[in-house]
């Protein structure tokens, strides 16, 4: 494909050239997305003990879920600041950068030495990286979105979407294998896993992204990016500025949407496998196997409801996932409780399949808002500007509810930021015959 004037429109990219694309947003956001899964994993398991091993077993967990949620708010800073090169520079660029930042601070987590070797310098470093990681993933999301948006047809945004949101369902899968591998090799009991074994997860990110990095460094800049860097006099000399010009409002609601998405993500992924082994004392090995089970519903549903946007429309899809996600955050802590191994699967699971129908359209339906000089902008902070309410607080809030009012109250928390999301939807116009060219 041409990098000249007069590169042909999306309608006439090759198949072998959208397959090397969707593959590409796949693999990146599978990496990336492993990356800062595994620390959630670690985080739920490890770090309550390696990291604040002086605390009481609540306030180690609530210091670990701390440290976790402080990626929520460096993730808008990255997204501005990538957005702003993404807009100014280019996608491909740009997600360059994001990856390697990702991956070099990932590996260098699983260095880190534990509170009984250097002390407080320990949480301390680890908080950094930490803060380096959502820096780097919350430019990444928007960028991969975008990345397939910009080459795929109109006609199948939605579809070609799709493979964005499957990455982040594949990198929940990858880190519950990985961790569960470690763990059933070295044994549930050995004090290896404590002591060493739970940093080769990080340290094989580093061959992850090399893999990734190779994918991503053989594809071109997309075409609707090259069309509109040719129109010099509508280029974004301040994508960030000339964005809360023209669509404050709209920055907003694509906000909303995002918060229930990031509260059944991280909820089920992270929190609510802390709750199984600390409150309910499911093995390792059964919370892993049960989160491998959670991304692979991810993953079926995500597919599912990318496919049917293009032709039922992106908001509708979405509205039905936000819809059963409400009453469903009721059920899902109560069949927790019981304490049966199968009721705790069914309880991951279905959380994750309700995520998934409502986050496969996403990918097409964010960057479609946003007009295209400053698209990876508005996309990335609408994306992670959500995910400080969704993602950052309900862990931290969990824990204190739980001991406050008891687990009742952590499903209601889930049911009112999953209502956000549902309102804040249904607020926005349906873009699924969006032209890219005419989003403002």
């Amino acid at each position: 494909m041409s990098n000249k004037l007069g590169t042909p429109k999306n309608q006439d990219v090759e198949p072998r050239t959208m397959r090397r694309v969707a593959f590409a947003s796949f693999v990146g956001t599978a990496i990336e997305y492993y990356d800062f899964y595994i620390y959630g994993t670690a985080a739920a398991l490890v770090f309550p003990h390696v990291f604040f091993p002086n605390m009481s077993p609540l306030l180690a967990t609530i210091a670990s879920f701390a440290t976790f949620a402080v990626a929520f708010i460096s993730r808008p800073i990255g997204a501005a600041i990538f957005g702003h090169f993404g807009d100014r520079l280019g996608r491909k660029k740009t997600l360059v950068a994001t990856l390697l930042i990702m991956g070099l601070s990932t590996v260098a987590i699983g260095l880190v030495p534990p509170a009984a070797t250097i002390g407080v310098a320990a949480p301390i470093l680890l908080l950094t990286l930490r803060v380096l990681q959502g820096f780097a993933v919350g430019g990444e999301w928007a960028g991969s979105a975008l990345l397939s948006a910009e080459y795929a047809p109109p006609n199948k945004r939605g579809m070609y979407g799709m493979f964005t949101q499957l990455g982040v369902g594949a990198g929940l899968v990858l880190t519950n294998v990985i961790f569960l591998t470690v763990n059933t090799t070295i044994g549930e009991e050995n004090e290896s896993f404590m002591s060493w074994g739970w940093r080769l997860p990080f340290l094989f990110s580093a061959v992850l992204v090399a893999v990734a990095l190779y994918v991503r460094l053989n594809i071109e800049e997309t075409p609707v990016f090259r069309e509109e860097k040719q129109k010099h006099s509508r280029a974004a000399k301040a994508p960030f500025g000339e964005l809360f010009r023209n669509q404050p409002g709209k920055v907003a609601l694509a906000s909303g949407c995002m918060v229930g998405v990031f509260t059944l993500s991280f909820m089920g992924g992270t929190y609510l496998t802390g709750y199984a082994s600390s409150e309910l004392y499911h093995s390792r090995t059964l919370i892993l196997l049960v989160g491998v089970l959670g991304g692979l519903a991810m993953i079926l549903f995500t597919a599912i409801s990318a496919m049917l946007c293009d032709k039922h429309g992106r908001r509708k899809i979405m509205l039905i996932g936000f819809f059963l996600g409400i009453p469903w955050s009721f059920v899902v802590i109560p069949l927790m409780d019981t304490g049966s191994p199968f009721l705790f699967g069914l309880s991951i699971v279905g959380t994750f399949s309700v995520l998934g129908c409502s986050y496969g359209p996403l990918a097409s339906f964010i960057p479609e808002i946003f007009a295209t000089r400053y698209r990876y902008t508005g996309a990335g902070l609408a994306f992670n500007l959500g995910g400080i309410l969704g993602g950052a607080v309900p862990p931290l809030l969990a824990g204190v509810l739980l001991a406050s009012f008891g687990s009742w109250a952590i499903g209601l928390m889930m049911a009112i930021l999953v209502a956000v999301s549902f309102f804040s939807t249904f607020a926005l116009p349906e873009t699924k015959d969006q032209d890219l060219h005419d989003a403002e």
